[in-house]
C-alpha cells in the first residue's frame, strides 16, 4: 500500500492507495507546534491496521515537512518520497519562478495532465483559492491565488469589531437581508463571481476552452452561484496527482 500526504497550511490530508484505488482517507490539523512524538502516536493509530510499504509527501510549510518525515519512519518504518519542483513529472513548469510553485500544485497539475483533456482549469478550495493551469502542451503556466472561504470568513471576523464568525453555507440571497446572509452573499457568491471572470480571462489567454475541474470541500456550495458549472469534480486530485508521482519517481515500485 502507498501512504499519500499532502500537507496544507491548514490540514494533512493523508490517503491510503492500493495500487490505483483509494481505500482510506484522513484528515489531520496542520500543526507546528505539535511534538513529533505526538505525531508519531497519531499516525500509528490511524494507519495499525494498513500494511503501508511506500510513501510520498507533498508539503506548503516548512516547519512540518521533515518532522512529519520523521513521524512517518518512526510509526510505520517507511522512508518518505519527497514532492519537489525536481521531482520527474509529466509537466513542464512554464512559469518565472519554477522555484516558487508549492507542491500541492505540481500535484494537481499532473492529476489534471493524467486525468483530463487539456488544456485544464483546477481550482482548488483549500486555505487559499487557486488556480492551476495546465495548457494543451502539458506545461503548467501559472494560474491565479485569492483568499479562501473560510480565511475570507475568518478575516472578517478579526478585523471588524461587530461581524460575526460563521460557518461557510450556501447563500440563501444575493441581497442579505441581515448580517449573516450578507457575509455569505459576498463570500460564497463573491467566489462564484469571481471563478467565472477569471476562468473567462484565463481562456482568452490560452487562446481555447478549458476543461474546468473543482477539487476540495467548498466545491459544491460554490458551483451552485456560478454561470458556468465544474465539468468534474474531484476531491481526491491531490492525491491522485501524488500518487502517479511516486511511482513516476519510483519506477521499480
Amino acid at each position: 500500500m502507498l501512504l499519500t500526504a499532502d500537507i496544507g497550511n491548514t490540514s494533512i490530508t493523508l490517503g491510503i492507495f492500493e495500487e490505483d484505488a483509494l481505500v482510506e482517507q484522513f484528515r489531520i490539523a496542520s500543526d507546528k507546534d505539535l511534538e513529533l512524538e505526538e505525531y508519531v502516536v497519531l499516525l500509528r493509530t490511524l494507519l495499525k491496521k494498513f500494511d503501508i510499504k511506500d510513501c510520498i509527501i507533498s508539503s506548503v510549510v516548512e516547519e512540518l515537512t521533515d518532522k512529519f518525515k520523521k513521524a512517518v519512519i518512526s510509526s510505520i518504518g517507511v522512508q518518505p518520497y519527497i514532492l519537489t519542483k525536481d521531482s520527474k513529472t509529466v509537466i513542464s513548469l512554464k512559469v518565472d519562478e519554477p522555484n516558487e510553485v508549492g507542491a500541492d500544485r505540481i500535484a494537481n497539475a499532473t492529476g489534471v495532465a493524467v486525468l483530463y483533456k487539456l488544456p485544464v482549469i483546477a481550482i482548488d478550495f483549500g486555505t487559499a483559492t487557486s488556480f492551476d493551469i495546465v495548457n494543451s502542451n502539458r506545461e503548467f503556466v501559472g494560474g491565479a491565488i485569492a483568499p479562501g472561504i473560510n480565511l475570507q470568513l475568518k478575516s472578517l471576523n478579526n478585523f471588524t469589531s461587530k461581524l460575526p464568525r460563521i460557518e461557510a453555507a450556501t447563500s440563501p440571497r444575493a441581497i442579505g437581508a441581515n448580517t449573516t446572509d450578507a457575509i455569505l452573499a459576498g463570500v460564497i457568491r463573491g467566489c462564484a463571481g469571481m471563478i467565472d471572470g477569471l476562468v473567462e480571462q484565463s481562456e482568452k489567454e490560452l487562446g481555447e476552452k478549458a476543461t474546468l475541474i473543482a477539487t476540495g470541500g467548498y466545491a459544491t456550495i460554490v458551483s451552485d452561484y456560478m454561470k458556468r458549472p465544474f465539468d468534474f469534480i474531484n476531491p481526491t486530485l491531490t492525491l491522485e496527482g501524488l500518487r502517479y508521482l511516486y511511482y513516476l519517481n519510483n519506477p521499480k515500485k
